[in-house]
């Protein structure tokens, strides 16, 4: 990947229902050391899979691709600490009145698709045609993976994100229904505990992340448990 220069736009996120939003531009002080946004490490580069999967390895993830490709790795950083994670009381609720049912890698594509769908409170989203093609071809390496929520045969919420190791790194979410993305955070974190990862990712803290259970720790701190994560011999 390229590194930034001086004439690359300067970004930073916008607050958005689920996932991440299109980030935007920011003013003088929101800028971290050397005029960068806060956590942008590098701008430019492509989209090629094995890029991201040395991005990830490294403790970055990319956001946006209009008109460059941005890198981040925000200090600090969002995860869901898989010894701790509670789901809301809600969430079993809608799970029984609705009948929701949950799969895996059924429908890696229509999950993007839905994250990057527009909605009343976010008219566009980062998810460009690169970044479905670059991920979906992750996903046919076995690299990159989606949880479904199903009510009946209508798709109403889920996840996908990139696994190395015992690293899950969550992308983006959706829901159609109340509470089916709090359902798909729930159903992936008891999904990973059986599989014995160690790291589930959420990248930016976010109030909506925080809502549905998201802890924010230091960078140095992630980095720590991702390298111990990689080294993990597990499958999804």
């Amino acid at each position: 990947m390229a590194d930034a220069d001086g004439s690359s736009p300067r970004r930073k996120p916008a607050p958005e229902a689920d996932g991440r939003a299109v980030p935007e531009d920011v003013s003088d002080d929101a800028e971290g050391p050397g005029g960068w946004p806060e956590g942008l490490v590098a701008v430019g580069g492509d989209l090629d899979p094995d890029t991201l999967l040395r991005a990830y390895r490294s403790g970055i993830f990319p956001w946006s691709s209009d008109p460059a490709v941005t890198w981040w790795s925000p200090d600090p950083r969002a995860i869901f600490d898989l010894e701790t994670f509670h789901a809301h009381r809600s969430v079993g609720k809608s799970i029984r009145r609705h009948g929701w049912r949950y799969t895996t890698d059924q429908d890696f594509e229509g999950v993007m698709r839905a994250c990057a769908a527009p909605t009343p409170d976010r008219p566009e989203t980062w998810i460009s045609e690169p970044f479905v093609k670059s991920y979906v071809e992750l996903h046919r390496r076995g690299r990159a993976h989606s949880l479904e929520v199903w009510e009946g045969t209508e798709l109403v919420g889920g996840l996908y994100g990139v696994t190395l190791g015992g690293f899950f790194g969550g992308e983006s979410m959706f829901r159609r229904r109340t509470d089916a993305s709090k359902a798909a955070v729930g159903f992936l974190v008891e999904h990973l505990r059986r599989q014995d990862f160690l790291l589930l990712d959420a990248q930016v803290p976010t109030a909506h992340l925080k809502s549905i259970g998201a802890v924010e720790i230091p960078r140095a701190d992630y980095l720590r448990r991702l390298r111990a994560a990689l080294e993990r011999k597990v499958t999804f």
